[in-house]
């Protein structure tokens, strides 16, 4: 057997670089390169690596957590079919990462994380940034990514990275279970050397395959469908992923069913087909959550049918049927749904099939339309907010929409924004909504923007973002001026978390330490605390500017175009100018007892819904 012998590291390098993915005839290069944060633990290591392979590209970020949102955005960009890795140094570096860790593993996206680990040898124990467990010392902060990876390995010896990269392949090119996969690399080991079979650096290609439906599991879920009445279809991720557009389409206007989406699912539907009612859920549209409240039975396709989905279970009627088309068998066979496990675009086509030699049809006449036009009247009404005092949140949101081109992608991920993308946002074309909105991580939004450039150098990229999360995670704006990668930054300043302000205010709850505001009489209830983020900005070197009207926005808006640099506008809004919920539910936890009438009140109320659920 020929061999060559390579550091640890030399060798995951070297196959990383060969590994490539085939869906549907077509290859991708699977790992695109790297991106991290060099320490003591693994500057001698990967480092050197990948100095020594040069034409595998290095993303040096600022922050591991934004660099590996960087890498996970990239890869929801690029559909799952190709990602980078990400690096980084002992004890806090790698702890860094466990958020981004979560973030891929909860969103389904395939990123593969190399947290650098303490020696395996144990000689000069304990080193630089090890925390060592008395209980455990086989322990260390690498264990922390167990319960958010899909797979967890530790190298302990170089020979072991053989079976531990082919079981990582085996998960970041599954669509059922990908998300995020953790190789934990000891600082020692990334240096040793092993005669590693040169067969294990050929050229790998990954199948990734579309699973059809059982026909045993088709013909339950027809028998459900056909004798439905007033179906309803939820759109959900799995449903761009699979590349599954044509095929819903062409379901829902066979069978005449109208179409709710997921904040995943939203832009792969065009916003302005008759059967797209948008979001549905907490951040739901008027339109789809009453027809969702009368659908008998509800079609999910690709959806992980969170509590925003489904309006903690109350979006639909206790006696709804579910079906549930999923190529994840957990994700199927939830709310107690007929599981469909299987590809989003082989499944729908073989209930299209199914369902039309049955000669099936909805019983729905002027209902869609009836409750389209109830929607684009409080569409209307928004669009001519206004308010004396400043710049309504929604408003803005709105005249954006009207300027950007069609091609320019979205990032966002928490805060009120999220909500009011998915009710009001209108995508100018497929794939160009982008939100992350599984772990609604704060600090997701800059970062993911750049990432989402790098998948689409060519295309306008605007992060929207509160200044809660760009306070956050801000760091790879850096970054992108480093890199000569533009990307936008729409930065509205509503002076603090003011969406769960609102929450806690709407359950009873005095306000209490969500707004910024500078400490007066041992508490935050002064004055708010000014922060110019423009000159922050221009401090990295972006191009900046500060509105507080319409005509100071739209102007900033076409100036922010022309410029071939990373740009930033602090809009400032008024607190509290998003929209309000449409016919949607959120359960939280509302305090049993308070000394408070206004908390007990939302005690009861929410006591109310929940008994009826049961």
């Amino acid at each position: 057997m020929e061999t060559i012998r390579l550091t640890m590291s030399q060798a995951l390098v070297k196959f990383l670089d060969n590994q490539y993915v085939v869906l549907d005839g077509k290859e991708y290069k699977f790992f695109e390169g790297m991106m991290g944060i060099f320490g003591h633990g693994n500057v001698l290591g990967l480092g050197q690596a990948l100095e020594q392979y040069g034409e595998f590209p290095f993303y040096q970020g600022k922050n591991e957590q934004g660099i590996a949102h960087t890498a996970m955005a990239f890869a929801k960009e690029r559909q799952r079919l190709q990602t980078y890795a990400v690096t980084a140094s002992i004890g806090p570096g790698s702890a860094n990462l466990v958020t981004a860790a979560a973030t891929a593993s909860v969103n389904r996206i395939p990123v593969l994380f190399l947290p650098s680990d303490n020696f395996a040898s144990r000689r000069p124990d304990p080193v630089l940034q090890q925390v060592e467990n008395n209980n455990d010392y086989t322990s260390s902060i690498t264990d922390t990514f167990k319960p958010v990876s899909r797979y967890w390995d530790r190298i302990v010896r170089p020979e072991q990275l053989m079976t531990a990269c082919e079981q990582a392949m085996r998960v970041l090119t599954d669509p059922a279970d990908t998300g995020a996969v953790t190789l934990a690399l000891p600082q020692d080991v990334q240096a040793e050397a092993y005669d590693y079979p040169v067969d294990f650096f050929r050229r790998r290609t990954h199948l990734i395959e579309r699973q059809p439906l059982s026909s045993e599991a088709l013909e339950k879920a027809v028998k459900i469908i056909e004798k439905s009445e007033r179906p309803f279809i939820v759109c959900g991720g799995g449903v761009r992923y699979s590349g599954a557009t044509e095929a819903l389409l062409n379901f829902a206007e066979t069978f005449r069913i109208p179409i709710g989406e997921t904040q995943a699912g939203k832009g792969t539907i065009p916003w302005d087909h008759p059967l797209n009612m948008g979001g549905v859920g907490v951040c739901g549209t008027l339109a789809s959550n009453r027809l969702a409240k009368d659908a008998d039975v509800i079609l999910a396709v690709g959806t992980r049918l969170n509590d925003f989905a489904t309006s903690s279970k109350l979006a639909f009627k206790n006696d709804s049927r579910f079906v549930s088309l999923n190529v994840n068998a957990t994700d199927a066979s939830k709310m107690n749904a007929a599981a469909l496990k299987g590809d989003a675009e082989l499944g729908l086509n073989q209930l299209h099939d199914t369902l039309k030699i049955r000669e099936y049809v909805s019983s729905y006449e002027e209902e869609i339309k009836i409750a389209w036009q109830a929607w684009e009247e409080e569409l209307e009404r928004l669009s001519s907010l206004e308010n004396e005092k400043g710049l309504n949140q929604t408003r803005a949101l709105m005249e954006i929409n009207k300027m950007i081109d069609p091609s320019s992608v979205i990032v966002s991920a928490s805060g009120s924004l999220p909500s009011d993308l998915e009710r009001i946002w209108k995508p100018g074309e497929p794939n160009t909504y982008h939100l992350e909105y599984g772990f609604s991580c704060m600090g997701y939004e800059v970062p993911g923007a750049l990432g989402a450039k790098i998948a689409k150098p060519d295309s306008e990229v605007y992060a929207f973002v509160g200044d809660g999360a760009y306070l956050m995670g801000h760091t790879e704006v850096f970054t992108s001026i480093q890199e000569g990668l533009k990307m936008n930054i729409l930065l509205f300043d509503n002076h603090g978390f003011q969406c769960i302000h609102n929450l806690q205010r709407s359950h009873g709850v005095s306000s209490f330490g969500n707004e910024f505001r500078r400490r007066e009489n041992h508490s935050l209830t002064g004055e708010y605390s000014p922060v110019d983020f423009a000159k922050n900005a221009e401090s990295y070197g972006m191009k900046a500017f500060t509105v507080t009207n319409l005509e100071e926005l739209q102007a900033a808006f076409e100036e922010s175009k022309k410029e071939t640099q990373s740009t930033l506008i602090h809009i400032k809004v008024l607190p509290g100018t998003m929209t309000e919920g449409y016919e949607g539910f959120w359960e939280v936890g509302v305090p049993e007892v308070s000394e408070s009438a206004a908390v007990q009140e939302s005690y009861q109320e929410l006591k109310v819904k929940l008994d009826g659920m049961e």
